[in-house]
């Protein structure tokens, strides 16, 4: 088992950019005003776990419940294209039964947002590139990247205020938005090859 910095690195940067932890800042925020608390280091676990076990395991569950990686990717295209759609017109199209911050940790913080469907498919594909070990070297130095946004959030709150925070979602909430389409888009076409 030996390690290849420059495959480190570079799955570190895909993950890095699919996972989009800076972008998801101000959804993070509006999760930690409805749940009153998020545990960040619940979510970063959960999320480190859900992305090496799919790593491991992701094609052979999904051909067991008949799913192929290309419609995983459009599901999860439209969950996200639902919570952008949220973060731009200011709405709440998920029902709320609960927020409690055990439930917003895991949904939809840990998962679509960190472990989604962009950052497990991607991993799907660095697998038939990398080396297994460095591929979960760059699952754990994005890990603690997120780690450390999650718990600098409050104070990221605190810093830009409530103005801030709303241009801030609403320009992400348009990139998320594109990247959900583009998600959606380079799946579908695969579905219908």
């Amino acid at each position: 088992m030996v390690l290849n910095f420059k495959e480190i690195v570079t799955a570190t940067m895909v993950l890095f950019a699919v996972i989009d932890i800076i972008g998801n800042i101000p959804i993070i925020i509006g999760l930690r005003e409805k749940a009153g608390h998020i545990n960040s280091g619940k979510a970063s676990i959960i999320a480190a776990i859900v992305m090496i076990v799919f790593l491991f395991l992701g094609e052979s569950i999904l051909k067991l419940i008949g799913v192929n990686v290309n419609e995983f990717a459009v599901a999860g295209a439209l969950i996200l294209f639902f919570i952008a759609l949220e973060m731009i017109l200011g709405v709440t199209l998920f029902k709320e039964t609960d927020t409690s911050p055990d439930l917003a940790t895991i949904f939809p913080l840990a998962f679509p947002l960190l472990a989604g469907p962009g950052s497990l498919t991607t991993l799907l594909s660095l697998r038939a590139e990398y080396e297994i070990q460095n591929i979960i070297v760059a699952i754990l130095v994005n890990i603690v990247i997120i780690y450390a946004v999650l718990k600098t959030s409050g104070k990221l709150q605190r810093f830009l205020g409530k103005n801030g925070i709303a241009v801030i979602q609403k320009i992400f909430g348009v990139i998320l938005l594109a990247i959900a389409v583009k998600l959606f888009t380079s799946n579908i076409q695969e579905l219908f090859n």
